[in-house]
């Protein structure tokens, strides 16, 4: 390993996340022809194979496993100790990776906003998903913070609530119950209904309050995005939970049903693993995020997102 380069090894990693010599050279701006080069140096300098194609499909060797690990190690190092040294000269630069549940994007995102005004030299990598694929990101430490709304029992990770997320009865505007009080949760029964996707942490609390009560709802479709199930419903094909948050945008397309044992009450939490140094910027995030949501509760309005001004006051 001797003659290896750094150089070679950011080839290397990104063909492994990758699976792909032709991603890569993408993501890199290398000719194809060049990361193939670098690759077979650094299997030379290693001695062993670090790749093995199978049909069509790339796959890393044990070898290649082990120095892709290793390879996370040493750039995570690298990017800590070059957002120190910015840290001391007084500067916040670097880089922030975010994964978020699918319900935040509504928010998160907007929030970004004044984060990037405060610290102009910090880029951010922002992955939206469902969470389920939190959970594997999370166990594969891909990011530097999540955000969720269920805090995983089975991991061991730090955690602290910063936002309200509940999630309410959705109903297009002229619904015949719209302006019906304290309607029993059982007469969803009677509702067609669309359903998050299984994986999904809406799907499950949601579920979850029905099993309790006994409720067996008429599910029409099971769609993967909230944006997809208010199209559903503006479209007249039924109703469904969604977070509250959702309605940012949109809210006099939609009534809010009066349901009996709604809203859910959940609430969005930072996470990161245990044991995880978090970066100098990663921190500043957290503290931002912190900060920002307490002045979004206290004003009391989700819409009006604090400034740049205000959060770091």
């Amino acid at each position: 390993m001797n003659q290896a380069t750094l150089h070679q090894l950011k080839v290397f990693e990104a063909a492994a996340r990758h699976g792909s010599f032709t991603r890569a050279a993408e993501e890199l701006f290398l000719t194809q022809p060049t990361v193939s080069m670098q690759i077979k140096q650094l299997t030379k300098s290693v001695g062993l194979p670090l790749f093995e194609q199978v049909g069509k499909r790339l796959y890393l060797t044990e070898a290649g496993r082990e120095l892709f690990a290793t390879c996370r190690q040493i750039f995570d190092t690298i990017a800590q100790f070059e957002m120190k040294v910015a840290d001391l000269k007084g500067l916040k630069q670097g880089q922030l990776r975010l994964a978020v549940i699918t319900t935040a994007k509504y928010i998160i995102p907007r929030l970004l906003g004044p984060f990037c005004q405060l610290y102009p030299g910090i880029d951010i990598s922002l992955q939206v998903t469902n969470h389920e694929r939190i959970l594997e990101r999370m166990v594969n430490n891909m990011d530097d913070l999540y955000i969720m709304s269920q805090v995983p029992d089975h991991l061991d990770v730090n955690f602290e609530a910063f936002l309200e997320n509940p999630l309410v009865v959705f109903a297009p505007l002229n619904h015949p119950l719209s302006h019906e009080k304290n309607i029993p949760i059982e007469r969803l029964g009677e509702e067609p209904f669309i359903m998050r996707e299984p994986g999904s942490g809406t799907r499950r609390a949601v579920q979850t309050l029905l099993d309790e009560h006994g409720v067996k709802v008429n599910v029409k479709l099971e769609l993967g995005s909230n944006e997809a199930i208010k199209q559903a419903i503006a479209g007249g094909l039924g109703i469904s939970v969604l977070s509250r948050h959702t309605l940012l945008t949109d809210a006099a397309e939609f009534s809010i049903l009066d349901v009996q044992h709604f809203p859910i009450k959940r609430t969005w939490y930072m996470v990161y693993p245990a044991g995880k140094q978090l970066s100098i910027v990663a921190r500043t995030y957290y503290e931002y995020l912190l900060n920002a949501a307490k002045e979004i509760v206290e004003q009391g309005n989700l819409l009006s997102i604090p400034s740049a001004e205000t959060i770091s006051r």
